[in-house]
């Protein structure tokens, strides 16, 4: 039986933050033979790690189906943790770090190890605010949806 090969998707996200612990928003650009969705939220009291985390785990929800997922995010906080097993371990551990510390945020990275264990990933860390397009565009996303935020409160 032949499997049919993965839709092929490019994944970018950011997230962004008012003070830190404060209204916070992510933002997220999926692309498909050369389609784009962009997808935005935020919470009122939040930090700026939670949205990066966020932002991932909205743009993997959002796919029907499994695929092969090239994550491009600024966050060396997903991007390591995914890469290199960190969240793995942080699990496996009882959401403690090797340093004996409580890993951060356990909830989420629950939830995004689990999408991630249905898709086909790999990861490009970018470097933030030096004029990567989509990571611009995701900063916007997530800076309007914070500010959008912080007018309601």
């Amino acid at each position: 039986m032949m499997s049919t090969p993965l839709k092929q998707i490019q994944l970018f996200t950011d997230g962004a933050c008012s003070g830190n612990p404060g209204p916070g928003g992510w933002g997220v650009i999926l692309r498909y033979n050369g389609v784009e969705k962009e997808l935005s939220g935020g919470e009122a009291d939040t930090t700026n790690n939670r949205m990066e985390l966020t932002a991932v785990i909205e743009g993997l929800a959002a796919l029907k189906q499994p695929c092969a997922v090239t994550l491009c995010s600024d966050s060396k906080y997903v991007i390591d943790g995914l890469q290199k097993g960190w969240a793995v371990s942080w699990r496996a551990k009882g959401w403690v770090k090797s340093d004996k510390k409580p890993a951060l945020n356990p909830d989420l990275w629950e939830k995004l190890l689990e999408l991630t264990a249905t898709h086909k990933m790999s990861y490009i860390w970018i470097r933030g605010h030096e004029g990567h397009p989509e990571n611009e565009r995701c900063d916007r996303l997530a800076v309007d949806a914070c500010a959008r935020l912080k007018l309601e409160t």
